[in-house]
């Protein structure tokens, strides 16, 4: 039986194949009401991670002047990882690896989760959605469920686990955790991100993928809470992500029996300059904005060529993106988290009337969210 009310629903309009949804006239918009990052308790100098690898992997350093100075020519000072470098120097498999995940993670996972929690003014009792986004372990159930006694969630509290989005996870998480509050008004959204990506090193693979990754990457996490409703820091416009076919050998990950392998081409920075403006802009375009539009574009760092590359493409002064190298020198790419540790900079500095939020991914991907200030 059907019930006729005396004013019939307004049809909404299908958006066209490739759009974004359209959401409800009437949904608020999510607000970004906390952000927390947090890193694991060691701390890896660039100079001693690079004396090792030379001593490890004499002959790939001697035989190449190009990799000879890789570590230099980062721009990082220092990185975080979930053990000692000592640890990472003896032959590791799938066990000891997992067992760091779900240990050092899950310590990472509630640290930065209560700190989000804290500075939204809500307990983990109240959340009603939990997303977690990590690519650099494997853990069935997911961490989430792994610490959901410690946290104090509830136990009909919605878990969205999600995998393989890489360095794009930051800002798509965000964008997933802005789409489950919006569609729920008034529901409390926790969005975190845990990343050990220290943990793909291996001694037995001495191809220039694997050692530049060894010289990029470190472990962090970061986490926030979203609503429809409060002042917040930000609101959420709009998101949207962009795939260009025929590129799987990008960036990712290979799977053995030792662990996972580093799939990392070195034309990233060029393939950045080229392609992702105009996959930004199509972005924006359909959440109604134009990149003339964005006061502050907050970049994922993969690397120093790949920040001066993303400066060109949208032109940007160079030294435009500090933060992005001042996070890539202080916390190497921790991969997805690296761009919420770059946002929490540009809040402290006042966030200007509107930022977007640009990553790439394993995909090959790419991902933008839109913030306006809290009005």
């Amino acid at each position: 039986m059907r019930l006729i009310s005396d004013r019939e629903p307004t049809a909404r309009p299908i958006p066209a194949a490739g759009a974004a949804p359209v959401p409800s006239r009437d949904a608020p918009p999510a607000r970004l009401l906390s952000l927390a990052t947090a890193v694991p308790e060691h701390v890896l100098k660039q100079s001693d991670v690079a004396g090792a690898m030379h001593r490890f992997f004499t002959e790939v350093f001697s035989s190449s002047s190009t990799m000879a100075g890789i570590f230099a020519s980062t721009g990082i000072r220092q990185r975080y990882a979930a053990c000692p470098l000592d640890w990472y120097l003896e032959p590791r498999g799938w066990p000891e690896r997992t067992a760091v995940y779900m240990t050092a993670g899950g310590d990472l996972f509630v640290e930065v989760a209560n700190k989000a929690l804290k500075g939204a003014g809500c307990s983990a009792a109240e959340v009603d959605t939990v997303v977690y986004v990590s690519t650099s372990g494997i853990a069935t159930p997911s961490l989430d469920a792994v610490v959901h006694a410690r946290m104090g969630f509830r136990a009909d509290v919605e878990r969205v686990p999600v995998f393989g989005l890489g360095c794009a996870g930051g800002v798509t998480g965000l964008a997933i955790a802005s789409r489950l509050a919006q569609a729920r008004p008034g529901s409390t959204v926790l969005m975190v991100t845990v990343e050990l990506s220290t943990l793909a090193f291996r001694l037995d693979r001495q191809d220039k993928a694997h050692l530049i990754s060894t010289a990029l990457f470190g472990d962090g996490a970061a986490a926030c809470v979203l609503r429809t409703d409060g002042h917040g820091l930000a609101a959420i416009e709009g998101a949207g992500e962009h795939l260009w076919p025929d590129t799987l050998d990008i960036m990712g990950w290979s799977i053995d029996p030792v662990g996972f392998g580093v799939i990392l081409r070195p034309d990233v920075p060029s393939f950045a300059a080229t392609h992702l403006k105009p996959a930004v802009t199509g972005i924006l375009e359909r959440i109604g904005l134009a990149p003339e539009d964005v006061g502050r574009f907050v970049c994922h760092p993969g690397g120093t060529k790949v920040v001066a590359a993303i400066e060109r493409a949208f032109g940007l002064g160079q030294g435009a993106l500090d933060h992005e190298r001042g996070v890539l020198a202080d916390f190497g790419n921790m991969s997805a988290p690296t761009v919420l540790f770059i946002l929490d900079r540009v809040i402290a500095q006042g966030l200007p009337e509107r930022a977007a939020l640009v990553t790439m991914g394993p995909g090959f991907t790419a991902s933008c969210v839109s913030l306006a200030q809290a009005a």
